[in-house]
């Protein structure tokens, strides 16, 4: 069976996951006073397939979640995460997309 796990890295400012120890995705962060950004996702041609960007995407949202910080899906693919998978308790702050108006308050 393949040991899969996911660890925070702070000073990488980025969410891990590896497969059996190795590096197989990473979805890199930027950590704002309340709130998680994700930037970018990545996983390894050689991990695709495998259903391994879904688990990083669940466990690094629920990591966010459990701190108590909004999300904000600055990453295409973290945004489609959210927009297909419930993620309990999130509080997501969708980024203002250019020439839209802003929300009726």
């Amino acid at each position: 069976m393949t040991d899969i796990t996911v660890t925070r890295d702070d000073d990488a400012s980025r969410y891990e996951i590896r497969s059996d120890g190795t590096l197989a995705g990473f979805a890199e962060f930027d950590q704002r006073p309340g709130a998680v950004r994700f930037t970018h996702t990545e996983l390894d041609p050689a991990f695709q397939g495998q259903g391994l960007a879904s688990i990083l995407a669940a466990r690094a949202l629920a990591d966010v979640v459990a701190s108590g910080d909004a999300i904000v899906p600055l990453c295409p693919y973290i945004a489609k995460y959210l927009t297909t998978h419930e993620v309990a308790g999130a509080e997501i702050r969708w980024p203002k997309r250019p020439g839209t108006a802003p929300a009726e308050a």
